[in-house]
């Protein structure tokens, strides 16, 4: 992989991809600018820059949440904005489940409540403006906090943690899925490839934003690897933590329970 890979969360605060800003402000405007971009061609671009993989990806993670079928069982999906993670988990629970989609752009979230009512799951789910670094959500509420595909663009990863393991109520569960470190030999070579070089260019072509996709991929080179996010897992307080790879690596979900 990238030599410009972190191993810990050293330099996520003022990395903006592989360059450097001035802090945590600056970070965030650039990220939420981004974000703003690409949101109505958001889903799309996951298809074609993953192959459809992200779906699978997706599919696994829920499929490891396994979560309840009882009515009253409530979840957060932060940085969920366009609602795929939240959908995906009201059907698994056979439509008993209810929960909150919080996300810190606007666009995001607009695209994701429009999903919701055409797929009829509006009453399920509140879409929520908000930080995941300072939730504004209480105590000990929540059966399972997800994040996909998120952590990596807030500025101070503990502080979400934290925010994630104060939320959910004692025996609740943290899961993340996020873009990793890839552990099969030969395939870090031909992932860097088409990263650095096709994504780029889908980007531009189709959104129209090659800059936002450049940023996204050096984004994921700058993320902590399986060993050290997991590491900070278990620093916010969070017991029994595991994680699976997938796709030799490509991506990861990272779990752990509030006991």
């Amino acid at each position: 992989m990238s030599a410009s890979r972190t191993t810990g969360a050293e330099g996520m605060t003022t990395s903006y991809g592989f360059s450097t800003v001035s802090g945590v402000e600056e970070k965030q405007a650039r990220v939420n600018d981004v974000f703003h971009r690409v949101a109505e061609r958001y889903d799309l671009m996951n298809d074609l820059m993953s192959g459809g993989l992200h779906r699978a990806w997706k599919s696994a993670m829920v499929g490891w949440l396994a979560p309840s079928r009882r009515p009253g069982w409530r979840f957060v999906d932060v940085a969920g904005g366009t609602g795929d993670i939240a959908f995906r988990i009201v059907e698994a629970s056979g439509g008993q489940a209810s929960g909150t989609v919080l996300d810190i752009n606007a666009s995001m979230l607009a695209v994701g409540a429009e999903r919701a009512v055409k797929r009829g799951l509006a009453e399920r789910l509140a879409f929520v403006e908000g930080n995941a670094e300072a939730l504004g959500l209480p105590d000990d509420t929540f059966d399972a906090y997800t994040i996909a595909f998120g952590i990596r663009n807030v500025p101070r990863i503990d502080l979400a943690l934290a925010e994630a393991y104060r939320v959910l109520k004692p025996g609740g569960r943290f899961l993340c899925l996020e873009f990793s470190e890839v552990d099969l030999p030969g395939l870090d070579k031909l992932y860097d490839l088409w990263s650095f070089k096709a994504i780029p260019a889908i980007g531009g072509a189709i959104a129209k934003d090659r800059d936002s996709y450049q940023y996204l991929v050096e984004s994921i080179r700058r993320f902590p690897n399986q060993a050290n996010f997991a590491a900070m897992i278990r620093k916010a307080g969070f017991e029994r933590v595991q994680h699976r790879n997938l796709t030799g690596g490509i991506a990861a979900i990272h779990s752990g329970w509030k006991i």
